[in-house]
């Protein structure tokens, strides 16, 4: 069983940046992938964000160049860093461990 936490959520200024984590109570070192997702107000969850145990990443169209996704199996943990905010990217960002485990969430929110 691993339970996750994400941190980092908040209120943003366009074009600002911020860096959630996602903090694991169990080793995530032999789970093949972690997500990121998010799911604005009144729109379905999507998929932001991937990573493998070997690194290898992938990210939706809409944040390509703006986010990074990274992971460290020792430290148990992962994160997003997410610049050049956009309005758009308003939402809860959620972590996720191998399409089972879940986060309850952080809420991201980019205003003026």
């Amino acid at each position: 069983q691993v339970q996750l936490v994400e941190s980092g959520g908040g209120l943003v200024q366009p074009g600002g940046s911020l860096r959630l984590s996602c903090a694991a109570s169990g080793s995530i070192g032999s789970i093949y992938a972690m997500y990121w997702y998010r799911q604005a107000p009144g729109k379905q969850r999507e998929l932001v964000a991937a990573i493998t145990s070997g690194g290898n990443t992938n990210y939706a169209d809409s944040v390509k160049g703006r986010f990074t996704i990274s992971r460290d199996n020792d430290k148990n943990t992962m994160t997003l860093q997410m610049n050049s905010l956009k309005p758009k990217d308003t939402a809860v960002y959620y972590c996720n461990a191998g399409q089972v485990y879940w986060g309850k969430g952080t809420l991201v929110t980019v205003s003026s």
